[in-house]
């Protein structure tokens, strides 16, 4: 109980800095736009019940309307064909929701090609530098991509050939699958590459860590401000009963 309370000590006089990872969620925030004749997501937008006046006259509140994966949201295995038997996003243990961080940065790479795949090579040296994935924690990918949150069309950086966003390789989304981390967050709008629909198999890091029990985070902000290792980040979905993902806050705890 001591360590509880010096924890909330160091929040109250920032020796820990709680930042947070999220993106802000409204009407404009970027969706995952899927070809025409597939089923879409919805956007996020507010529905007025009253704002002190004569339909409450004391109270603003609003319905809000949007999809489990809009915005920065939580991926629960059941979102994949591969994890289907698996939990629902109001199943996932809470205990599964925080955990160390490991923080891969290839900003300098997508910089130069917004198609840039993570390898297997990549994770391999990360590994050798600061040693395994932390066992029951997160591995978040940093690529620049979240300096297009606030532009949908950027975000999306798409031509006739589909989005053009970074993401993993096949090989890679296989190795850490079978890793023991909890999952993998991304700057993205989803957690493959804008490409992925090409590779083999297609879609590697829904079709991999779904079925491997792991959860993604997507449209993450802020990872520049915590450290390659050493964080420990929480992500809260809503516990949506057969829900297959909700957005979600993700903050970071990092010791200054």
């Amino acid at each position: 109980m001591s360590d509880l309370s010096g924890l909330a000590a160091a929040i109250l006089d920032g020796s820990v800095e709680v930042i947070d990872l999220t993106s802000p969620l409204h009407s404009e925030t970027p969706i995952l736009q899927l070809p025409p004749e597939m089923g879409q997501t919805a956007k996020f937008s507010l529905e007025l019940i009253s704002r002190y006046d004569e339909m409450g006259p004391a109270w603003y509140w609003n319905n809000i309307h949007t999809g489990e994966h809009t915005g920065t949201h939580f991926d629960a295995p059941n979102h994949w064909i591969t994890g289907k038997d698996l939990d629902d996003v109001s199943q996932v243990p809470a205990k599964r929701l925080i955990g160390a961080a490991a923080v891969i940065d290839k900003t300098a790479e997508v910089a130069g090609n917004p198609d840039y795949c993570l390898t297997l090579q990549d994770v391999l040296d990360w590994e050798a530098a600061n040693g395994p994935l932390p066992e029951n924690g997160w591995m978040l990918f940093r690529t620049g991509w979240s300096q297009y949150g606030d532009d949908p069309a950027a975000f999306a950086n798409a031509d006739e050939n589909g989005p053009h966003t970074p993401g993993v390789t096949p090989e890679a989304a296989e190795y850490i699958s079978k890793t023991k981390i909890l999952g993998w967050g991304v700057e993205t709008v989803g957690t493959d590459a804008g490409g992925a629909f090409g590779f083999e198999p297609p879609f590697p890091c829904h079709t991999m860590f779904m079925g491997a029990n792991k959860y993604g985070v997507t449209q993450l902000r802020n990872l520049d401000k915590i450290p390659t290792k050493g964080a420990v980040v929480i992500v809260a979905p809503l516990p949506i009963v057969n829900g297959s993902g909700s957005p979600c806050r993700v903050l970071a705890l990092v010791q200054r």
